[in-house]
């Protein structure tokens, strides 16, 4: 791109610009929506991964700001994925503290088969 004269050197500012604009894009998704590596090369198979990732990623944003909680995005996805499968209402799981959330980690897990 530099090596081409016939542009002008605002518009070689403008490509580099854009360019650096994407590169910091992919590092946010990567840091963000944890892809560390794309599973495809072509462009649907990125788009798809992406979207993907912003669909998981965008309601833990909007419940982090709806309900103004304390900690990270990436704190809250860990207590998600803790507790994913336990029986307390997500407004219950993020008020309760650091005593309050190992003691329930340490329950027994349910029974799925009672006789």
């Amino acid at each position: 791109m530099t090596n081409n004269f016939s542009l002008a050197a605002s518009t070689i500012a403008h490509v580099y610009k854009a360019r650096w604009q994407i590169e910091i894009f992919f590092k946010w998704i990567k840091q963000n929506l944890k892809i560390k590596t794309f599973l495809g090369t072509s462009p649907n198979a990125v788009m798809t991964q992406v979207w993907t990732a912003m669909c998981y990623y965008l309601p833990l944003a909007y419940i982090k700001y709806q309900t103004k909680y304390r900690f990270s995005i990436f704190y809250l996805h860990r207590i998600v994925r803790e507790m994913l499968m336990e029986r307390i209402s997500l407004i219950d799981l993020l008020n309760l503290n650091e005593t309050g959330l190992a003691r329930l980690r340490c329950q027994e897990p349910p029974l799925l088969f009672q006789v």
